[in-house]
């Protein structure tokens, strides 16, 4: 069964001195996700409608760490790493349940960029997508270890 294995976010009291160093994620056992924003206490939450929450595979990751990128949670950049599921095939539109409550929607595939290229301090060229962006639908609070779901479009007019 698909699962979360790790959540991390960057805090409101934490910016960069470096933006092109390393990604500030600070794990966390739980996290509470808003409606249309992201998760609470986040400094990137509530920016961007299609950008609220970043999901990467443990699968994917563990075969970037063979690769000799640096795939501990948090150095792609990911919010949310989840076990069992590979997020990053899943198409826009596709909702994830996410323990009792939390519903984000896909809204695309995760491209590298130049700040990600210089965190791993190699090209991610060729890497194909660095997991999947969400907006988060429907609120609440997630823990390490919850399900995860794809949810069928009945479902998740029932909330889940």
């Amino acid at each position: 069964m698909a699962h979360i294995v790790h959540i991390g976010f960057q805090p409101l009291d934490r910016d960069y001195e470096n933006r092109m160093g390393d990604f500030i994620r600070v794990p966390v056992d739980s996290a509470l996700l808003l409606a249309d924003h992201g998760i609470r206490g986040d400094r990137k939450a509530g920016h961007n409608p299609e950008r609220q929450v970043n999901l990467l595979a443990r699968e994917w990751l563990a075969a970037r760490a063979r690769e000799g990128y640096r795939a501990g949670p948090g150095q792609f950049g990911e919010q949310i790493v989840v076990g069992g599921l590979a997020v990053e095939t899943l198409p826009p539109g596709t909702l994830l349940a996410l323990g009792e409550e939390a519903i984000l929607a896909i809204t695309k595939a995760r491209t590298g960029c130049d700040r990600l290229a210089a965190a791993q301090g190699k090209s991610i060229a060729g890497l194909g997508p660095i997991g999947v962006l969400a907006r988060v639908v429907n609120g609440g609070r997630i823990y390490v270890g919850d399900a995860v779901r794809v949810l069928q479009p009945a479902e998740a007019l029932l909330g889940g």
